[in-house]
């Protein structure tokens, strides 16, 4: 399957020096990538990157900027949003996966390992798979949100499903 997103770029053309690279995905692109996440809109979609050949594998840090448009989970109306995400990466080689040598993430600090594939990075990919972490999973919109906020305040702290199991605690 050929992503949506698709910007490869061979190792070869990596080095140890950094090199920096900028990726923006077109109207065709972000269609697709849209339906893929189920967005109403992607408006926008760019990222920066620095790309870094290392004993550990491709070494990759940057940000993504993405202007979206998603459906409130309960109107259904349009909820437009502005993704500004930072990324750190490690592409690895598939033999460096399967074999049990990956790093345990225990900290946010920690980057995500991604298979390299045919003698390339394809940083399209990661940015989408990115953008698809960064994606508010329950949009509301700015009336449901007063809604919500004012519920909260006529129920009081108190107020919730398990309100009355509070007493019981004792």
């Amino acid at each position: 399957m050929t992503p949506e997103f698709s910007r490869r770029f061979p190792l070869d053309s990596i080095g140890s020096m950094p090199r920096g690279v900028s990726i923006e995905a077109t109207a065709d692109e972000r269609a697709a990538l849209a339906a893929r996440f189920d967005l109403a809109a992607l408006e926008t979609l760019n990222a920066t990157a620095t790309l870094t050949a290392s004993a550990r594998g491709i070494e990759t840090a940057g940000r993504l900027t993405a202007k979206i448009v998603q459906s409130c989970v309960v109107t259904g109306d349009a909820v437009a949003a502005r993704i500004d995400e930072m990324f750190t990466l490690r592409f690895v080689e598939p033999d460096m996966l399967a074999s049990g040598n990956e790093e345990v993430e225990l900290r946010d600090s920690d980057c995500d390992l991604i298979e390299i594939e045919g003698g390339a990075v394809d940083l399209g990919e990661a940015v989408a798979q990115t953008l698809g972490l960064a994606l508010d999973p329950f949009p509301r919109c700015e009336a449901e949100r007063a809604r919500e906020d004012e519920r909260k305040w006529v129920a009081g702290e108190d107020a919730g499903p398990f309100a009355g199991l509070k007493g019981m605690l004792k």
